[in-house]
């Protein structure tokens, strides 16, 4: 019998909705965002509801949901309670009092039908809700995986099921592997140039995610009745490694079945439209940004305040409590229309302030509406080259990578007013290339269409024999990175096509460089490529060289790198192999763990090839790798300096470069480049810079230019120069304000919960710079003719005006839709400003200067970091309720006890001149670092940096700075120069003054106080001296610093001696140095140093013992051997000794140790090292 009762319950076990019945759930679901710790805030929505699912035909089912109810928290666990959200209660209640159509068939959901009017956000709330049926029961199996369909995408599921015959049910568990989704429904924007690194991501994970459904399912007579189902999601997610502390996300949805009855009315649904299937759906435009949250409604009129209201409030300084509104801005552009924006247009145009503001910031708008709009503008020539160009860059390079932005994007390539300017020609290939490779990132195959445009153009410039459209054409390619460019681009390398080796270097060199984002998408074939060109000992140097760097960014085997080290063994070209050695000893130290493999391999290589390279210059072209990079924060950065040289000295080429690592990506933020051509008939220099790995600028300089910038500064320029025009503007009087708000970078991952809830991990960082100059001149007597009567006029100019920058950044991560939003922000703001007034008097002709400064009256910041962590609660019904709680309370009772609580603020007075420099911070911790470094940036974090007046100061006029230069000795030098005679008894010379500097706070009728410095010159016939003195100008002061340098002018050697004094009459303390170098032909070349004192201030004592205490380990780290030994006290020597033309020797002693190491390699080549003039500082 319980045989045939079990035969039973699986034969009914399939999920099934009988068409003529009517089923009654009660649901509730939770969202808690936190890091359930009970000292810590969290924010929690919580959503019940009761719903009928009513059956139409066998396939058609209608949902309807009542008695909906929002709750909100935020707030301590366990020390609150949820608080009612009635206006959202009220707004959700009339959107869910709308009728849901859904096909239902063999426990699938097929299609979900709404009324037109239904927000994206309902519907997604109502796949959560309906999820609970996309079950799949297999009862001839306790444990079973599946790729199904569900609210997360396709993706694979784990079954396990168990059976209670006593109750006819089966308990369902199902788990939900959403991380490798083969048709996944999250969604990343932003990112597409950070690429992923998978073996940082083996070291941990910065996001986890886990879901768990629970199924009751009951027999009956129809089939499988689902009376339970639970869900269980977590997220935790960190910007460092989850095991080090993270934010957590905790989904939470519970349905029970209430009641199963016949149905009896037919329910009316009216217009109807389809809504997809049961995969979560996100909005394309992304309209809600996760840290501000405003009304969207009629967008227009607050545009134009919100641009009015910033130009204002950043005319005479950086606002920094506005900055954050430039999102608002950004949101309220996105959700306007083409012919809204067309319309603004028209209305900022007239006034420079607000059109630059709209200009910088509608190129946020991230679809075709920007492109058409500017598309307009270029048409029409309405914007100069110069906005042009600037909005073009950010517009193409923030776009959403579709394919009728793509198409569009085209046409500028076409549009006549794109080469108007060769800048913004540039600017306009270049950045095409930038959108066809994020393009390409979400597209594969990524069609040839897009890229087609580029390979014209490089295959036409190839043609005309075009030097500037083939480099311009080649580096579009090398940001496109398309595989299908490589036909083309080989056109331009020698050993590929014939007659490529008489093309300009700078031709081929670009070549093979738009080869560097391709080694990632087919390193196969750009290794094969590459590294035939490294192995052509014919080639010139430079192509080589970045044909070596190249392969190695391809990652390539131990096998190819053993290759490299053969052809080195064997390198005749001493540039090609000392930069490629240099290249692979970087690697071999390299940290990181994108070069984790690689520099295992590398580290065999580089003990093959010391022996032979090791001993190699920086006269010899070199890179210079640097790198760190920690696993509990997955964080790190490296640095590269590439300088490719000929036999000069002086780089040909010079490229600096920075990658960051975090979060399991690798961004390569910034690249510098500048190019020396030698040529007569090429540019003097060209540079390029690349942002996050895309190459944005590229300007040639060229010779004529740099002939007429100095021709333009010349003493003969007339009234034709620029400066001559600028000159007559500052005596009549100028202003120049210039602002620039930019979002440097957005980057959003969003996730779909089983509640339909998207939680979301996003990142913002916003920046305004700003500038103002007002300055007026007076010219005694003005010019006339030329610049160079100037130099015969006294000159008044006053000036004022500032230059600021506010640096916002945000990370949220939480619940975000257009209605709610629910999770934790870090907010953080760094503000840099630097005001100025001062009046300046020049008077050239007796080189007399002087500038008057007026002491600050109120505090002023220069420079603050503002950093805090908040739980966060907004809905769109009720602003007036928005919570926003600093993560830790700051009441008084949650502050005892805590690991890191401090304020801190000192200030150096500087009462001569009425000011103090103040240095204030303060910072309050949860936990240790080494406990949860996420955890120990949780608290609040301030530091200033600010002038402010000196307390207890007698008030200041102004703050005077007089420079006298030349031989003249102005009133008081005398009284100097009778004390230099006494403090230096040996000269035989008489002293002329130098400069003389003066720093004198003015209190009439008070008399001046300050410092005066004089700096006097002695040549004899054996030495030649210099002096300084400086001088307390008070009556009573009696302190003074002397400071005395010589050089021996005999040929056998040349010595430098110094001698410090200080105190009172400069006697209280002393610090003297002496350099000499020696050449004798008996002899090898030296230096010896020594550094002798007498006594010294305190904190100079402190740091010389804090320096000998790391002395022993600094040296065995750096490989000096040491013993301990009686040397003189109060001194310290240094001897070098060169040993061979590329190392030398080196002996240090100090008081209670010698140090000493041989054979050091010279970062110079010591060929030829001979006696030659030295300077020394103290």
């Amino acid at each position: 019998m319980w045989r045939l009762h079990l035969c039973l319950l699986v034969a009914l076990a399939e999920p099934f909705l009988n068409s003529k019945k009517t089923y009654e759930y009660k649901y509730e679901g939770l969202v808690r965002v936190g890091r359930e710790l009970p000292d810590l805030v969290e924010s929690a929505l919580k959503m019940r509801c009761t719903f009928k699912i009513i059956g139409e035909s066998p396939q058609t089912f209608v949902l309807q949901i009542s008695n909906v109810d929002v709750e909100d928290f935020n707030g301590l666990p366990g020390k609150g309670v949820f608080s009612p959200s009635q206006k959202l209660t009220k707004r959700l209640s009339a959107e869910f009092s709308q009728p849901i159509v859904f096909e239902f068939s063999k426990g699938q959901i097929t299609d979900i039908r709404t009324a037109p009017g239904v927000s994206n956000t309902v519907v997604n709330i109502v796949r959560g809700i309906l999820g609970f049926l996309q079950v799949t029961v297999k009862t001839t199996q306790s444990f079973y995986e599946l790729v199904e369909l569900g609210i997360h995408g396709v993706c694979q599921s784990s079954y396990t099921v168990e059976e209670d015959s006593n109750a006819k049910e089966l308990i369902v568990s199902q788990m939900v592997d959403i991380t490798n989704c083969q048709q996944p429904a999250a969604l990343y924007r932003g990112m597409a140039l950070a690429p992923e690194d998978k073996l940082s991501k083996q070291r941990g994970e910065s996001v986890v995610s886990t879901v768990k459904h629970t199924y009751t399912v009951k027999s009956t007579a129809d089939g499988g009745l689902i009376t339970k189902a639970f869900a269980q999601e977590r997220q935790y997610f960190t910007p460092f490694n989850v095991k080090g502390g993270n934010s957590r996300l905790l989904a939470l949805r519970d349905i029970e079945l209430l009641k199963v009855s016949d149905t009896t009315d037919k329910i009316v649904t009216g217009q109807m439209q389809s809504r997809g299937n049961l995969i979560y759906k996100t909005e394309k435009d992304l309209r809600p940004i996760p840290v501000v949250m405003i009304n969207l409604n009629e967008p227009m009129p607050k545009i134009l305040d919100l641009i009015k209201r910033l130009a204002q409030a950043n005319i005479y300084h950086v606002d920094s409590a506005s900055s954050t509104d430039i999102l608002n801005l950004i949101q309220l552009l996105r959700v306007a229309t083409l012919e809204n924006l067309e319309q603004l247009w028209k209305q900022v145009s007239g006034n420079d302030e607000h059109r630059r503001w709209f200009l910088d910031l509608v190129v946020e708008v991230t679809d075709e509406r920007i492109l058409k709009f500017l598309e307009t503008r270029f048409k029409a020539g309405d914007i100069t080259a110069n906005e042009a160009g600037q909005a073009l860059v950010v517009a193409f390079n923030h776009l959403s990578a579709e394919p009728v932005s793509v198409a569009l994007a085209q046409e500028f390539l076409t549009i006549p007013f794109s080469k108007s300017h060769p800048l913004m020609w540039n600017t306009v290939v270049l950045a095409y290339g930038s959108l066809v490779y994020r393009y390409c990132v979400y597209t594969d195959p990524c069609p040839i269409t897009v890229v087609q445009p580029l390979l014209d153009m490089a295959t036409s410039g190839l043609s005309k024999n075009s030097e500037e459209d083939m480099v311009l054409a080649l580096k579009a390619l090398g940001n496109a990175a398309h595989p299908s460019s490589i036909k083309t681009l080989l056109k331009f390398l020698p050993g590929y096509t014939a007659g490529a080796e008489k093309l300009p270097i700078r031709v081929q060199s670009a070549a093979v460089q738009s080869f560097r984002l391709l080694a990632s998408r087919d390193p196969h074939s750009v290794q094969d490529i590459v590294l035939n060109l490294f192995v052509q000992r014919t080639l010139p140097a430079e192509i080589r060289m970045l044909a070596c760097m190249v392969l190695l960014e391809t990652k390539p085997s131990i096998a190819l790198i053993s290759v490299i080290s053969e052809v080195l063994l064997e390198e005749t070209d001493l540039q090609v192999a000392s930069f490629s050695y240099s290249l692979l000893k970087g690697i071999s130290k390299s940290r990181t763990p994108d070069n984790q493999h690689l520099s295992t391999a590398c580290n065999i290589a580089i003990k093959i090839l010391t022996p032979k390279l090791g001993h190699l210059s920086y006269r010899y072209s070199k890179n210079v790798h640097l790198d760190w990079f920690h696993d509990d924060f997955l964080f790190g950065t490296s640095a590269d300096i590439y300088m490719l040289q000929n036999e000069s000295l002086i780089p040909t080429k010079l490229m600096l470069k920075g990658k960051m690592h975090f979060i399991g990506r690798i961004l390569q933020f910034l690249e510098l480049s500048d190019w020396q051509n030698l040529p007569k008939d090429r540019p003097l220099l060209t540079a390029y810079a690349r942002v996050f790995g895309q190459e944005a600028f590229l300007m040639d300089v060229r010779e004529d230019s740099i002939q007429s910038i100095i021709k333009s500064f010349s003493p003969s320029a007339g009234k034709e120069s620029k400066v001559w025009e600028k000159i007559q503007d500052v005596q009549k009087g100028t202003s120049w304000h210039w602002t620039k708000p930019h979002l440097v970078y957005e980057a959003r991952f969003i996730q779909p919960t089983c509640l339909g809830l998207p939680v979301e991990i996003s990142k913002y960082y916003s920046i305004i710079n700003a500038i103002t100059v007002k300055a007026k001149a007076e010219i005694n007597p003005p010019p006339k003719e030329h610049l160079g009567e100037l130099l015969s006029s006294d000159i008044s100019l006053h000036t004022d005006g500032f230059v600021g920058v506010t640096k916002d950044h945000f990370v949220f991560h939480g619940i975000n839709t257009e209605l709610f939003q629910c999770g934790t922000e870090l907010k953080s703001k760094i503000v840099s400003a630097l005001p100025w007034a001062f009046d300046l008097k020049i008077n050239r002709k007796e080189q007399k200067y002087e500038m008057n400064l007026t002491p600050i009256k109120t505090v002023t910041e220069l420079f603050s970091v503002n950093s805090n962590v908040f739980s966060v609660l907004r809905n769109i019904e009720d602003p007036s309720l928005f919570k926003i709680t600093p993560m830790m309370p700051e009441t008084e009772d949650s502050q005892k006890g805590l690991p890191l609580n401090k304020m801190e603020m000192q200030c150096a007075d500087a009462k001569i001149y009425g000011t103090s420099v103040c240095i204030e911070a303060e910072a309050k911790r949860a936990h240790y670092l080494h406990e949860y470094p996420l955890y120990y940036f949780l608290g609040h974090t301030r530091f200033s940096y600010q002038l402010e007046p000196a307390e207890g100061a007698k008030p200041i006029e102004k703050i005077q700075i007089q420079v006298t230069a030349g031989r003249k000795n102005p009133p008081g030098v005398s009284e100097m120069m009778n004390l230099s005679h006494r403090v230096f008894k040996d000269l035989d010379a008489t002293p002329e003054s130098v400069i003389t500097v003066k720093a004198l706070g003015l209190s009439p009728p008070a008399k001046p106080l300050g410092y005066e410095g004089v700096a006097f010159y002695l040549p004899t016939a054996q030495r030649d001296n210099i002096e300084m003195i400086v001088s307390d100008v008070g009556e009573e002061a009696n302190w003074k610093m002397c400071a005395n340098a010589n050089t021996d002018k005999s040929q056998t050697s040349a010595k430098v001696k110094a001698h410090l004094r200080w105190g009172a009459e400069c006697q209280t303390y002393d610090l003297s140095m002496r350099v000499s170098a020696a050449c004798q032909p008996e002899s090898k070349p030296s230096i010896y140093t020594k550094i002798t004192w007498g006594a010294l201030p305190s904190v100079f004592t402190m740091i010389g013992q804090r320096i000998q205490e790391y002395v022993p380990g600094i040296s065995y780290i750096m490989g000096f051997y040491q013993k301990y030994e009686k040397n003189p006290e109060r001194q310290a020597a240094v001897t070098v000794v060169v040993s061979s033309s590329q190392t030398f020797d080196m002996r240090v002693k100090i008081p209670e140790r010698t140090i000493y190491k041989k054979a050091i390699p010279s970062p110079i080549d010591l060929a030829g090292f001979e006696a030659v003039n030295f300077t020394i500082s103290t």
